[in-house]
């Protein structure tokens, strides 16, 4: 896209697939590595099959409504998706320049958290780049990176 002052910019995301942070960047009280997905993957593999298995076995002996095969799927499909939907993404907003100018190149790295904070983050930083011709605005997540 092409800022007001003529520069060609490149805004892009991508899900941030790193591990968590430790430290001083860290902000939660539980752990969202991979010792937590194996942990849910474990307990949904385990009600699931419970799920899928008592109806099954029973067959003979109970009717199984259509709602319970309804609420099944949502209970197992719930912290998956909540899990894809609350991923840290990385916002991406880099330029060359101008040719014979002396603005020059421009690297901005931002991290948001869940999908679609990440999306209005996106149409943040264009009107932004539109209006002012910089990517970062006073609450804005992006910083510059050398």
């Amino acid at each position: 896209m092409t800022a007001n002052d003529g520069r060609t910019w490149e805004v892009s995301r991508r899900i941030d697939w790193s591990p968590p942070a430790v430290g001083d960047e860290f902000e939660h009280d539980v752990d969202g590595g991979r010792g937590a997905v194996v942990m849910v993957v474990c307990a949904l593999i385990v009600f699931g099959v419970a799920i899928v298995a008592w109806p099954l076995l029973a067959q003979s002996q109970v009717y199984v409504p259509l709602a319970y095969w309804f609420a099944a799927i949502v209970i197992l499909g719930f912290f998956p998706v909540r899990w894809w939907l609350r991923r840290p993404w990385k916002i991406v907003a880099e330029t060359d320049g101008h040719y014979g100018s002396d603005a020059g190149r421009e690297h901005w790295v931002g991290k948001v958290r869940g999908m679609s904070r990440a999306q209005e983050e996106m149409r943040v930083v264009v009107l932004s780049l539109r209006q002012r011709g910089t990517p970062g605005h006073a609450d804005s997540p992006l910083q510059p990176v050398n």
